[in-house]
């Protein structure tokens, strides 16, 4: 008989945020984290390139415009193992320079369920 796995990958709510919410200054970026993450990718889909911050203060992470960005930070762990954003983490956003005039900026997420 086949092993029998205990882990499995559970998707929290996608958050995004259209061109227009996409400031100067940073602003929430959805919910915080729910569950200890495992996996993030921020797609900026629109014409600006956008700044992520874990503090709403300092910039940690930039999408520039029309790509993604991967954060697979436990891939093959086990649940107790590995390296992960820590549940009520809240991403912040904001545009470097100009203004975006289309599409949207989207935050997905993996957890071990």
């Amino acid at each position: 008989m086949g092993r029998q796995y205990l882990i499995s990958a559970q998707a929290e709510p996608l958050r995004t945020v259209a061109f227009g919410g996409i400031g100067a200054a940073y602003a929430v970026l959805g919910a915080p984290l729910a569950n200890p993450s495992r996996l993030i990718i921020f797609t900026n889909d629109t014409d600006a390139d956008v700044t992520v911050s874990l503090d709403g203060v300092d910039d940690h992470f930039i999408i520039l415009k029309q790509s993604f960005k991967l954060l697979d930070i436990a891939t093959n762990k086990s649940v107790q193992d590995g390296f992960y954003f820590r549940q009520g983490t809240q991403f912040y956003q904001k545009r470097t320079a100009g203004a975006p005039s289309t599409g949207s900026l989207y935050f997905e997420t993996i957890f071990a369920g």
